[in-house]
């Protein structure tokens, strides 16, 4: 038989065994569209501007892009939001917004493109443009 010794109080030793936990919300900033519905409740029907990246699990410039877009996203603290559409799970989107070849970003308004970038860009090329869609939605 295994004997515990205490030297304080158990109601001591469960308050020290406790640990708070803090549970965070995830980044609206940035989502994976997930249907049709949501694609047009959280960025047509959106009162702030939208980028959409239109991508492919299997395209690498779409895989260096990534973390680029996502990274200068994250500077713009909520200023505007990044929706993920695989074209391969939304043809249809992606046939919508005549997306021939990924990766595509599209600036979305009001629900109508406003400005578009195809192609793997750098990050600078990237801010700039983000900058410029966030100060056009002012």
């Amino acid at each position: 038989m295994f004997t515990l010794a205490r030297t304080q109080p158990l109601t001591s030793l469960v308050r020290s065994s406790i640990r708070s936990i803090t549970v965070s919300h995830p980044r609206q900033e940035i989502f994976k569209v997930q249907s049709q519905k949501e694609f047009e409740e959280k960025v047509k029907n959106s009162k702030q501007p939208v980028i959409v990246d239109f991508f492919a699990t299997w395209c690498n410039p779409c895989k260096m892009l990534t973390p680029r877009i996502e990274s200068v996203i994250g500077e713009k603290a909520g200023a505007i939001a990044l929706a993920k559409v695989d074209i391969d799970e939304h043809s249809e989107l992606a046939l919508d917004y005549e997306v021939a070849s990924v990766p595509v970003l599209m600036v979305i308004k009001d629900g109508k493109v406003q400005t578009r970038l195809v192609g793997l860009q750098d990050t600078d090329k990237l801010r700039a443009w983000v900058d410029k869609a966030v100060e056009d939605a002012k």
